[in-house]
């Protein structure tokens, strides 16, 4: 059963990257670097210190920027060209010491996950940022960062665990994606109305 470890580690960090990159970095280094757990393929070289501490001066950063209404959905579309090309960089390295067509289909799902874990953030983000009270943007944000954690922590302590997660999460994802992609759509009509000087939410309640 070492393959399906690996994979449901490979897919539960992809997953947890499109949530928060920088925190899913932070635990997989720690969980190899202080623990007896060994990572497998190329994922070993996340224990160096650097690799640490560069994740978590970043996760430090997006957790201020997370918890800004506004400066948390600009964050958001400039990740996702970072996040989901991790989810996918991270599911390849878990598995690149197996089959070369196990590995693809892992990077293939895992970009997959990460995309799917990153736009239903951000489209949830986007919604909360119309209420007029940041109260409800920071717990949104403490939930999301201990998923996460949590999240990454499985991927490598509890492979039937995580793999009921991700199982939940994609039937959860597969009944709201219309919702997500239409507050998606409106996120970046708002962030682009930002740019342009707008206001926000004009621009946002102006997106189909």
């Amino acid at each position: 059963m070492e393959w399906f470890s690996t994979l449901t580690l490979a897919l539960g960090s992809a997953w947890t990257s499109g949530i928060n990159l920088y925190a899913t970095v932070v635990v997989l280094g720690l969980m190899q670097k202080i623990t007896s757990y060994q990572l497998p393929g190329g994922l070993d070289v996340l224990d160096n210190w650097w690799i640490i501490g560069v994740a978590g001066v970043l996760y430090a950063i997006e957790f201020v920027a997370d918890k800004v209404p506004y400066v948390d959905s600009v964050w958001d579309v400039i990740h996702t060209f970072v996040r989901v090309p991790a989810g996918a960089v991270i599911a390849y390295s878990a598995t690149n010491d197996m089959d070369a067509a196990f590995t693809v289909v892992a990077a293939l799902l895992g970009g997959g996950l990460a995309l799917s874990s990153h736009g239903t953030k951000a489209a949830v983000r986007a919604g909360i940022n119309l209420s007029p009270e940041p109260v409800s943007n920071w717990i949104m944000s403490i939930v999301e960062d201990v998923i996460a954690f949590v999240g990454a922590i499985l991927a490598v302590i509890a492979p039937i665990l995580i793999a009921i997660v991700l199982g939940i999460f994609l039937i959860f994802f597969f009944w709201f994606a219309p919702k997500v992609f239409r507050a998606l759509r409106r996120m970046v009509s708002a962030v682009r109305a930002l740019v342009r000087g707008e206001g926000m939410r004009a621009a946002a309640d102006r997106a189909p």
